[in-house]
């Protein structure tokens, strides 16, 4: 009975050890299938339209990081890797027997874990099953519990696989997670593109990401390359003469690891991107790219004609004053897609002393004339009672016009001369300011502003809070805005909504976003469109207010207006073909007046410039002439038939 009793004891403490064992190691193990619980937070990359990287936007608490297959990481990174964190990879069971017991061995030695032996099986274990908490824990449970979990992967996973895996999550410094994103980030290119020395100061650097890093140490970076080189020769995997040939090879590192090309476009992605897609789906999905309509070649374009004008105007030749402009801002987009293909928002983003951070391309200001095409466009309208045409006669002389306040208001033009009569065609293509106001005084202010919010105008809200001034730009307006508007006389009276994002597609390729295209609303008709782009592209009309062959004459039919406001603070030039509207913005971004810069001679020429550029090369367009228009000869003074 003793005997019997002794063995059930001794079952029952064996039997409790075990379970307490048991519980100790399994209770609570992740299910191996759950690696996506504590995979790192994918960056999301935007790119122009040519699949060009723009900017990639990082994760809270993590750093860059795009999951790419198996096949697209070089032979060179994936043998690199496994001769310098686990050489047995591709024979073991996803666990070291000699490592173990080697570290379990130093670790009783020391009192404490002290020593790793982890392979890439059980690193993959420790950093995607187990949580943040028992991940940094130094204890031998830890160790046994990732043991088993590599264990098990080894059974469910094949070892490229399971490799895949290693190399998209770990830390490679530089806020670089996984190796596309240390390849982009130290060498600016994707890394299928790397070779044997890249791929080997690639591999060497998880073991120490903060001492290896080449942009801190590279003398450090260097030496932890050549001691992979020569695990790879050791276990097989490169010869002697490629170890010396890659050791050799001048590594050079891209000067920028994060790069952001037109910051204000950027900015303005992202914030469309937040409201269209839900938070929890952009953290979740894995390689979100946004592509957008940004052509960088034309924004780098912009860029550097910009800055060689204002260059230019600040630096005139000698004996002439400093025009004292300092910001320019551009806006180009397709008058019937409204794509925008590209868009400035200052020469300088990181220039603090220009406020280069603020973005003219959607900051309000006062356009000066560029508004008087929509003023005559209402005018022209044939649903009204009394619609002008070209060849209204409009009598610029001194006039004094009242207002909402009882003080006459007395306009001026340019060259403060009065011209008598004259014919519209003439009064909006020189820009003469006291037909414009007379124009506007015949509309009414109720609806050129309907108008002008039709065309896609926002900021000009209650009739009541302007007067006739708004003719010569008394009214703030966004560039991007009114770019949009003038897209409408292009495009033969379709309202234009700028458009800045194609699609947004998951690592798949599978589309998670594309923006709708509603129809777009008719709002001047097609042959006031016409009439008023005829007269912006015809040179003779503009002869008295900026002569012949100015800026605004490109060597294809284009049609352009400028603007210039009280004391030189803000100069515009708008101008489009049948397929592209360019708008540009001359001044300070603090408000700080010029120096006699004027739209012809500030924004003109970078608008100039930038079309005769980007469309070199392309197709001729006319802008086609619609049905019901009746073309007669008229005296050039009165506007009435012979």
């Amino acid at each position: 009975m003793r005997k019997f009793i002794f063995i059930l004891l001794l079952f029952l403490i064996t039997f409790s050890a075990g379970a307490g064992v048991y519980l100790w190691l399994f209770k609570d193990l992740p299910v191996i299938q759950n690696f996506s619980q504590y995979k790192v937070e994918p960056s999301i990359r935007i790119t122009d339209r040519n699949d060009r990287p723009l900017y990639e936007i990082l994760p809270d608490g993590s750093g860059r990081h795009r999951y790419v297959g198996i096949e697209s990481i070089p032979m060179e990174l994936q043998l690199a890797t496994v001769s310098t964190e686990d050489a047995s990879f591709y024979t073991n069971p996803g666990l070291d027997l000699k490592g173990i017991i080697r570290a379990v061995w130093i670790n009783l030695q020391g009192g404490e874990t002290v020593s790793g032996g982890s392979t890439i099986t059980q690193q993959v274990a420790r950093n995607l099953l187990l949580s943040p908490e028992e991940r940094f824990e130094r204890s031998i449970r830890r160790k046994l519990r990732e043991t088993i979990l590599a264990w098990k992967i080894t059974q469910e996973y094949s070892k490229d696989k399971i490799l895949e895996l290693y190399l998209n999550q770990m830390n490679y410094g530089a806020m670089a997670y996984g190796v596309e994103a240390a390849s982009q980030t130290y060498f600016a290119k994707s890394v299928s593109d790397l070779d044997l020395a890249e791929s080997a100061l690639i591999a060497g650097l998880t073991q120490a990401p903060g001492l290896y890093n080449p942009y801190t140490d590279p003398e450090a970076a260097k030496k932890r390359q050549e001691v992979v080189l020569e695990l790879m020769e050791k276990h097989g995997m490169i010869d002697a003469e490629q170890r010396v040939l890659a050791a050799a090879e001048k590594l050079i590192y891209t000067s920028t690891p994060y790069p952001i090309e037109s910051p204000h476009f950027v900015m303005m992605v992202q914030s469309q991107l937040d409201a269209a897609i839900p938070e929890d789906v952009l953290r979740s999905t894995q390689g979100i790219t946004v592509r957008t309509t940004l052509d960088l070649d034309w924004q780098r374009h912009a860029e550097t004609i910009a800055r060689r004008q204002l260059e230019a105007l600040n630096n005139p030749p000698a004996g002439e004053v400093s025009h004292n402009v300092h910001n320019a801002a551009l806006v180009a987009l397709d008058p019937v897609s409204g794509e925008v293909f590209a868009m400035l928002g200052s020469p300088d983003y990181f220039n603090a002393a220009i406020s280069g951070a603020v973005n003219m391309a959607t900051s309000p200001v006062q356009p000066g004339s560029a508004l008087k095409p929509l003023i005559y466009a209402a005018a022209f309208d044939p649903d009204r009672e009394e619609p002008w045409d070209p060849a209204t006669m409009i009598l610029d002389v001194r006039t004094a016009f009242s207002t909402h306040s009882g003080v006459p208001y007395v306009p001026v033009n340019y060259d403060t001369r009065h011209h008598g009569p004259v014919l519209a065609r003439d009064a909006l293509g020189s820009s003469l300011n006291i037909p414009a106001v007379t124009a506007l005084n015949h509309v009414g202010l109720e609806e050129m502003i309907a108008l002008s919010k039709e065309l896609g105008i926002t900021t000009l809200k209650n009739p009541r809070e302007y007067d006739l001034s708004l003719a010569l730009g008394g009214g703030a307006v966004e560039l991007i805005e009114l770019t949009a508007a003038y897209g409408a006389f292009a495009n033969g009276g379709y309202q234009v909504t700028p458009t800045i994002i194609l699609d947004v597609r998951d690592a798949n390729g599978d589309t998670l976003y594309i923006p709708q295209h509603h129809p777009r609303p008719k709002v001047l008709d097609e042959r006031v469109a016409w009439l008023i782009t005829d007269i912006l592209s015809d040179d003779r009309a503009r002869a008295t207010g900026f002569g012949l062959n100015s800026a605004l004459k490109l060597d294809r039919p284009a049609a352009a207006k400028t603007g210039t406001t009280t004391d030189f603070h803000d100069n515009w030039t708008i101008g489009y073909t049948p397929d592209l509207v360019v708008g540009v913005w001359v001044g300070n971004a603090s408000h700080e007046p010029m120096r006699d810069v004027s739209g012809i001679t500030g924004a003109g020429p970078i608008w100039h410039q930038f079309m005769r550029t980007v469309l070199a090369g392309t197709q001729e367009q006319a802008f086609k002439r619609p049905e019901g228009l009746i073309q007669v000869e008229v005296c050039s003074l009165s506007g009435l038939l012979p």
